[in-house]
């Protein structure tokens, strides 16, 4: 289902949703049973798997790859240049992995360059600057390890 406020110029999966006022470039990867919520931009160079949350207010940028089963909250800010400015000639993408089934509070912001490790969990509005491992829990700004997930359990 793709509404029809939509623009998508890349090929979506039938059963993945993409909701009004999204905008998907056209050689983005979007992968099966996804749901894509409303006022978010996917960029060319970006990659999403399967079974893939992204909430309201999300851009994927170049360069950012989901695995299978990530949850991006709403607002969540994802980059891609370290030292942005305009027209700049020495301008280097840095890729950002999002590790699959791991899960973004809303309005984080995620620093480009770095890795989410497999089912980690980033807390509401936290910035992350470094890599986080695999099963681990970070909150604050900069972003610090709280707890291993099993702890949950």
């Amino acid at each position: 289902m793709i509404h029809p406020l939509s623009d998508c110029q890349a090929h979506i999966p039938e059963s993945t949703k993409v909701w009004q006022f999204c905008v998907i470039l056209p050689t983005a990867k979007i992968g099966e049973n996804c749901n894509i919520c409303s006022h978010c931009l996917i960029e060319n160079e970006a990659e999403i798997g399967n079974n893939c949350t992204i909430k309201c207010g999300v851009q994927i940028w170049d360069g950012i790859t989901l695995e299978d089963n990530v949850c991006v909250g709403a607002n969540v800010t994802f980059t891609n240049d370290r030292h942005p400015h305009a027209k700049n000639a020495a301008w280097k993408l840095e890729k950002t992995l999002i590790k699959e089934g791991a899960s973004i509070g809303a309005g984080s912001t995620i620093l480009c360059g770095i890795t989410i490790g497999e089912n980690a969990m980033i807390g509401i509005g936290s910035v992350v600057t470094k890599d986080v491992p695999a099963g681990e829990v970070w909150v604050g700004n900069p972003a610090k390890f709280l707890k291993r997930i099993e702890e949950y359990k």
